[in-house]
């Protein structure tokens, strides 16, 4: 069974209206509204001022430029005196560089995997890939050719036409994952060749039965050019054809609609059937977080995460900047000197990327993020990375790269949801776990997205975004094991075909997002 991790919150009472989440700390986490005057009997502290639900509030007297820690960890540098019951966010609370210890694998354990794996019903393809669910994709190489995408799609609606699916119940539909790229760049840059990684793993992706790539003939990505460079197999699985040689757009969409129905029958005839867990690949996400982030739902993913490594499974922890500071925690269960190096290199590389771009890697936390409490990206690095657990480090990934490792893994993606993503399915993730603090709406077609609330007021008020809610661990109500076993299962019933709440709603078509490297020319 896993190890409790770091930020496992320290013993107090569940009437206490702060969390400390580690004795060392210099913080806590406020579980409700702190008025002026509320005692912190356990903490010893009396609150100065209104601290918001999931804000930090001073344990002690502590001096301008002083190191503030929250989960044992630095997370800023004091710009101002505080006092014990302050307030401690935006407003006495900066971002600041300092040295961390890189102590290479000192945390990395072996997998200590189960006798008995679990397992789920998937939909096993005639490669042996097995899938979560079972679309026919209509992709593009250029967005000029997104348009006829989506009315070849919109063709085979459930909610506009019914009639089209209803002979294949088998299939959960037909998605058009159009782009705004594929033209303008350099035709053997680096920025291109991420673009068709991207769409060579979600061609390749089992759960599509088929895809459809529609251009529109004169772009800069040749279809011809994607298929050479992801090794792709036109024939009854992959079929495709552009705008200009079809004759227009009308002709375009009565040819994709044709070629759809050829493949219905085909697509139609699967079976679910159980198979081991070790299947299931999972990319981990984090949006509109909150102060309880690192606190509930992130370590509760990660509890989930070391269930589904010691089953055999996969799972992709993502978003560099999103990681950037924390990485130290990362590189102490890397399994080897060449796994850390590769995470570093990913780190440089992208403090270059924002240098070159005028930004800085401290941009972060988010408007949203702030008003749930978060200050600095040293915070939210230090929270995301809970949602991969205590396993080690196995392998390090460029974007859509494929991830033919097992255990858990690193993908390097930007921190915007959609983008990160959109990578970690190109690279073969069959299911999506998201976190979510302020309320996010994703989806994220093919795969189906998990969503988890931190709190259970976020919960209360957006249950129908929501599938999980992890909130009753701030209160003291549930333990973070106990939760993730909890994940842990509903991760095996959605990969065997239950439905979760994103897709109810039709998301998962407009949250694919390639990432968009350099200049647009």
């Amino acid at each position: 069974m896993p190890q409790p991790s770091a930020t496992t919150p320290a013993p107090v009472p569940a009437t206490e209206a702060a969390l400390r989440i580690h004795p060392a700390d210099d913080v806590a986490i406020a579980r409700r509204q702190m008025l002026s005057g509320t005692r912190l009997d356990t903490l010893g502290v009396v609150v100065r001022g209104m601290v918001p639900p999931g804000h930090k509030v001073a344990l002690r007297d502590l001096p301008a430029g002083a190191p503030v820690r929250r989960y044992n960890q630095v997370i800023g540098h004091l710009s101002a005196p505080v006092a014990a019951g302050a307030h401690v966010h935006t407003h006495n609370l900066r971002y600041a560089e300092f040295t961390r210890d890189h102590e290479v694998g000192i945390d990395a354990r072996p997998t200590r995997f189960v006798e008995e794996p679990a397992t789920f019903q998937g939909i096993v393809r005639a490669d042996g890939r097995v899938a979560t669910r079972n679309y026919i994709g209509v992709l593009t190489s250029v967005n000029c050719s997104a348009t006829a995408a989506r009315a070849i799609a919109d063709h085979f609606r459930r909610d506009i036409h019914p009639e089209a699916l209803a002979d294949y119940p088998n299939i959960d539909g037909v998605v058009a994952l159009t782009h705004g790229t594929g033209c303008a760049t350099d035709g053997d840059g680096e920025p291109l060749k991420v673009l068709r990684r991207t769409l060579g793993g979600y061609a390749r992706h089992p759960n599509f039965a088929a895809v459809l790539i529609v251009g529109l003939g004169c772009e800069t990505n040749q279809i011809q050019g994607l298929v050479a460079q992801e090794a792709l197999q036109e024939g009854t699985r992959l079929v495709t054809f552009s705008i200009q040689d079809s004759g227009g757009t009308a002709r375009t969409v009565a040819r994709g609609v044709a070629a759809i129905q050829a493949l219905l029958g085909p697509a139609n005839a699967v079976r679910r059937e159980p198979v081991p867990a070790r299947h299931l690949t999972v990319g981990l996400q984090c949006g509109g977080s909150d102060g309880y982030s690192g606190i509930s739902a992130n370590p509760a993913l990660g509890a989930a995460v070391d269930r589904l490594v010691a089953h055999g499974g996969t799972a992709i922890l993502s978003e560099t900047p999103e990681i950037y500071g924390g990485e130290h925690l990362l590189l102490r269960r890397a399994v080897s000197t060449q796994v850390a190096d590769k995470l570093l290199a990913r780190i440089r590389w992208w403090e270059d990327y924002t240098a070159r771009n005028g930004m800085k890697m401290d941009n972060n936390p988010s408007a949203g993020n702030k008003a749930g409490g978060l200050t600095t990206i040293l915070e939210k690095s230090l929270g995301a990375i809970a949602k991969s657990g205590t396993s080690a480090l196995v392998d390090v990934f460029e974007y859509a790269e494929p991830v033919h490792a097992r255990g858990l893994v690193y993908m390097d993606t930007p921190g915007y949801d959609p983008v990160s993503a959109t990578g970690q399915v190109a690279g073969g993730a069959n299911l999506i776990c998201f976190t979510t603090g302020r309320g996010s709406a994703y989806g994220c077609a093919p795969a189906p997205s998990l969503k988890l609330s931190t709190n259970t007021a976020l919960w209360l008020r957006q249950q129908e975004d929501i599938d999980l809610d992890c909130g009753p661990i701030v209160e003291g109500l549930a333990t973070i094991d106990a939760v993730g076993e909890r994940i842990f299962r509903q991760m095996l019933a959605t990969a065997s075909g239950e439905r979760t709440a994103s897709e109810r709603h039709g998301y998962g078509q407009n949250e694919f997002v390639p990432w968009s490297l350099g200049a647009v020319m």
